[in-house]
């Protein structure tokens, strides 16, 4: 069984799960989500024989939410995951993410080698640093309503979501940005009004999962995770002294078949040239059919995957 508190580290509160003893490992979520989303890997990763952690990140459910748009950059993020392996009495850890877990990640290897000894990546592969700002890119462009431009002013992305955060959390994890139509906002429906409403939640859903979801993010609210996106162009500056840097630690990287983030024109020209940046990579499982929240919705192969790879 796992167990929860609060740690303080690099100057925040912040909520954990953790159950096991062993080697370290730390699970970083994604938006929108929390550290209830690793549910199915800390029982099956403890009983491995690992010590798991999986935080409420920094903005997210039980932990601390700066209001400051600039306390949310890659570097702050990195520190969080740094200071929580030196609170939790560790030197050394193998981190795990998934959706925007997953280049914090990526990053907390490129960036200490000399803490997290081995990578995986759910989802969302490194990302090559590219020549220009993201969003000043996609505005070059021709491209003005996808979702990471519809999540820049602050209050807007917020009030939609806040209105009835059971309900979003039914629409975004139930249905899923599987679908490349839902990365594209109409402003006159908000970003959900991409998403099919009234179906019933897939299997591996349940609707304790989705209260469990809804109570963490009635105590943070949804600004805190809609500033990762709003430095996303500043982490891009700031990450200048590593470009086309790699990343040497042994690597995994895990994803569904069905999964928008993978098969676009820029997520599938990434993990075709993911070794690049991987040279160290054990394995890129892609799962058929299956779509974004690939830890949720196929625990069984998630899980088996990465007890051989941490072992």
């Amino acid at each position: 069984m796992s167990s929860s508190r609060t740690i303080s580290a690099n100057g925040i509160d912040m909520f954990v799960r953790e159950a096991g003893q062993g080697p370290l490992v730390v699970l970083c979520h994604g938006w929108p989500e929390l550290s209830y989303s690793w549910r199915h890997q800390i029982t099956a990763l403890a009983g491995a024989g690992f010590r798991v952690v999986a935080p409420d990140m920094r903005g997210f459910g039980r932990t601390s939410a700066p209001a400051d748009i600039s306390a949310y950059t890659i570097f702050d993020i990195v520190g969080d995951m740094v200071a929580l392996v030196a609170a939790l009495g560790e030197k050394q850890a193998m981190i795990v993410g998934h959706d925007w877990g997953a280049p914090i990640a990526w990053h907390a290897a490129l960036f200490r080698p000399d803490i997290f000894t081995k990578v995986a990546g759910l989802s969302v592969p490194p990302s090559f640093r590219g020549r220009g700002l993201p969003l000043e890119t996609l505005r070059q462009s021709g491209i003005t309503n996808f979702y990471w431009q519809y999540f820049q002013p602050p209050g807007v992305a917020e009030a939609e979501f806040e209105a009835d955060i059971a309900r979003t959390m039914r629409l975004v994890l139930g249905r899923g940005v599987s679908d490349p139509s839902a990365m594209f906002v109409d402003e006159t429906k908000g970003f959900l009004g991409n998403l099919p409403a009234g179906r019933s939640l897939p299997n591996w859903l349940t609707d304790a999962d989705i209260a469990e979801f809804a109570a963490g993010y009635a105590v943070s609210g949804f600004r805190g995770g809609l500033n990762w996106y709003r430095n996303i162009d500043r982490n891009w500056e700031l990450t200048a002294p590593w470009q086309d840097a790699r990343i040497h630690q042994p690597a995994l990287f895990i994803a569904g078949s069905a999964d928008a983030v993978i098969t676009g024109l820029i997520g599938s020209k990434r993990v075709a040239d993911m070794e690049r940046i991987l040279p160290n990579l054990k394995q890129k499982l892609i799962i058929e059919g299956a779509g974004h929240w690939i830890q949720q919705e196929c625990p069984g192969e998630v899980n088996a995957a990465l007890i051989t790879f941490l072992k």
